[in-house]
């Protein structure tokens, strides 16, 4: 659980990295939107936490140097988009034998599945974009736009937009509560696990209306024929 926490803790993250915190957080936006093992890495909470301590009274209560934010603000989204281009390129060349492959500790079939899922639901442009605000699918749902051969030229602009959108809001709004919020790091943990149930509610949501759907109809109950 203690190991767990650290994950999921982007102060530990950042402490971690140290001086290397800027850089750090630019390589870990790329690995979680481009690799597939990158699904447990934080993504959202590292982005705002990045932009808090991009402040100098954040940083200095965790002991680092700043982050920079005008580095963060220019390379992170160029990191994302990166990431994002990787992950389709990966589905495109391999297609589906990238994902038939056993389960394993690092790889779940069902994370394809919701991907894939949210990809049919929504069209090609709006999964890409969305998929940028929920943990997990964001990893998962660009090799499968490659692997369902969404246009190349049409999932660039989607992702241009989703990744620019989503990394400078948060970063900017990371960056906002640090300078408005006295002992903003005392809250990070908690607010790390509220974005996280944020962030999944959708996927619940859908999970339960899916096995609603397949609900067989209990027996007993045939029409009689006339």
């Amino acid at each position: 659980m203690d190991v767990l926490l650290e994950l999921l803790d982007p102060k530990w993250w950042l402490g971690m990295l140290g001086p290397l915190a800027t850089v750090g957080v630019i390589a870990i936006i790329f690995a979680e939107t481009g690799l597939l093992v990158g699904f447990f890495l934080p993504g959202d909470s590292l982005l705002v936490a990045a932009g808090i301590f991009s402040t100098a009274a954040a940083a200095q209560g965790l002991g680092i140097a700043p982050l920079s934010l005008p580095t963060l603000l220019i390379f992170t989204p160029v990191a994302a988009v990166a990431g994002a281009q990787f992950g389709h390129f990966l589905g495109g060349r391999f297609g589906r034998k990238l994902f038939d492959k056993p389960d394993s500790r690092l790889f779940k079939k069902e994370h394809v599945d919701k991907a894939e899922h949210y990809f049919e639901k929504f069209g090609p442009a709006k999964a890409v974009v969305a998929a940028r605000f929920m943990p997990i699918v964001r990893t998962f749902m660009n090799p499968v736009a490659g692997v369902l051969e969404m246009n190349p030229r049409r999932f660039f602009v989607w992702n241009v937009v989703g990744g620019v959108v989503w990394v400078e809001l948060l970063l900017l709004l990371g960056y906002f509560l640090g300078a408005k919020v006295e002992n903003i790091d005392k809250y990070i943990l908690p607010g790390v696990l509220v974005i996280i149930v944020l962030s999944l509610i959708p996927i619940v949501r859908e999970v339960i209306k899916s096995r609603r759907a397949v609900v067989p109809e209990p027996k007993g109950r045939h029409h009689a024929g006339r």
